[in-house]
């Protein structure tokens, strides 16, 4: 069973080792259509530009071709780094060159995307082009998650392909174990099991970091996002360990003028929010000296070699983490649990006032400059379609369709991740996206040079957050957000 868990995780890989066989093996209704359809596209070449992330790695390597195959639609997926593929696509629909068909649209842009009018309202094209609308494809299939990127009128301007939660990660063979547990107990007092509240998340990494000095093992006590010069570590603190002591997007009160300093309304520099930054400072202190440089990427592979007791991971790599023995040296000692908290965090989550942590994700987007726009929108359903989820959710981690839970190879690798799908399906309501502010990368760009001040020590947390909660007010003052 352990094998078969395995072999159905590991799709991706195994798929690039034989050179996207896998694509051969997807079983997709109504062919004949989908033949049809791409009939009049004949010679047409789709290019888009995404992050290389295991879900867009799979688009590229396994959807395109068998796309292709199906459609003779050509589909060239460009895999690049975070700031690489935000730069070109960007860069393209500013200039109007209309180099890209598709364009990846994260969650916290596609506001920014939205206010520029770059991109073309999905759910109106296929009303106006019915002979394009795909048998198989539903708006209504979408999860919530699909939510993030609707506009005003309610339609979809984007295709959700992945989706996924970032949660607390531990490694079940060391917190079950008899000995540890007893050194464990014998030194705090308490029983070793996943931490609910910072103060138990601080003990837990204290003791895996001196246990693995007095043992002499490559292991420290948790992972840290927390890169000095990319923003990686800026969305670490304010998307995913801010909220859990209370301070939500971002700390800016849009309802209150943008406010984003306490003496305004704001809670950037908030007592909360400095006791969350001096919190998370003393985490990274009991990582791996890595983390100084590390971004989602780094905290993924540091936490699958074995080397942090437990950590905050972006969901997107928890399946390969826990499934993929050819990555991953923790295979089958994975745990899963929701981020500690302050208290009154989880009430005001459950109440719809607060969040826990970040839900995450992406979707296609259909530039308006696009040459291929027809041919753009067949491939964006295709990539809907809810047979070919089950194997991309269980080599992803992504879930974007509400049917996909029920696929019997997500039911199987659900169990070897510690319920990692099901916490997605039914916590999922708990997390939030970033808030939904058109000016998100001028706020980040403003505020990042204070930010990395305050990670390498230059001025404190508590001078650096009143300093970018200043410059963030005087950033949306010059921009016209406050009054």
């Amino acid at each position: 069973m352990k094998l078969a868990l395995k072999l159905g995780a590991s799709l991706v890989a195994l798929s690039l080792l034989t050179g996207g066989a896998l694509a051969q093996d997807i079983s997709i209704e109504n062919p004949d259509w989908w033949q049809k359809a791409g009939e009049q596209f004949d010679g047409v070449t789709l290019r888009g530009v995404t992050e290389s992330t295991p879900a867009s790695n799979y688009v590229a390597d396994v959807l395109a071709p068998k796309f292709e195959e199906l459609t003779g639609i050509d589909v060239q997926i460009e895999t690049t780094s975070w700031d690489q593929m935000y730069d070109k696509a960007i860069k393209d629909m500013e200039a109007k060159t209309g180099i890209y068909d598709m364009v990846y649209l994260e969650q916290d842009i596609v506001y920014a995307y939205l206010a520029r009018n770059f991109l073309v309202d999905v759910t109106a094209a296929l009303e106006e082009n019915a002979d394009l609308k795909a048998p198989a494809y539903s708006e209504d299939n979408f999860t919530t998650f699909a939510e993030n990127f609707r506009g005003e009128n309610g339609h979809l301007y984007g295709i959700p392909m992945e989706a996924f939660i970032k949660v607390y990660l531990y490694r079940k063979d060391l917190f079950n174990d008899p000995d540890i547990q007893a050194a464990f107990k014998e030194k705090t007092g308490k029983d070793l099991k996943p931490a609910t509240t910072h103060e138990d998340y601080a003990e837990i990494a204290e003791f895996f970091t001196e246990y693995g000095k007095e043992n002499n093992m490559d292991l420290w006590g948790t992972t840290a996002q927390a890169h000095t010069g990319h923003p990686a570590s800026w969305y670490e603190y304010f998307e995913s360990i801010a909220p859990t002591f209370g301070v939500y997007d971002w700390g800016i009160d849009a309802d209150n003028n943008y406010a984003a300093t306490v003496e305004n309304g704001g809670s950037m520099n908030s007592d909360e929010a400095k006791a969350a930054m001096k919190w998370w400072l003393s985490m990274r202190d009991l990582a791996p000296p890595e983390s100084v440089q590390s971004t989602w990427t780094e905290v993924a592979t540091t936490f699958a070699a074995g080397r942090a007791a437990q950590g905050l991971v972006y969901g997107e790599n928890a399946a390969w983490i826990a499934t993929d023995d050819s990555k991953s040296r923790v295979v089958g000692d994975v745990g899963v649990a929701l981020p500690p908290l302050e208290p009154g965090v989880m009430e005001a989550a459950e109440s719809g006032e607060g969040y826990i942590g970040y839900y995450d994700g992406g979707a296609f987007g259909l530039p308006v400059t696009s040459k291929n726009q027809n041919a753009a929108l067949l491939f964006m359903q295709f990539m809907a379609l809810p047979e070919i989820q089950e194997d991309w959710a269980a080599a992803g981690s992504r879930v974007t369709l509400t049917s996909t839970y029920d696929t019997p190879k997500v039911k199987q690798v659900d169990e070897q991740l510690g319920g990692y799908y099901t916490m997605l399906r039914d916590d999922g309501r708990l997390f939030k996206g970033a808030p939904p502010y058109p000016f998100h990368r001028q706020v980040i760009e403003a505020t990042t040079p204070i930010f990395y001040q305050i990670l390498t020590g230059d001025i404190s947390p508590e001078d650096g957050l009143d300093q970018m909660a200043a410059k963030t007010e005087e950033e949306l003052t010059n921009l016209g957000y406050r009054k």
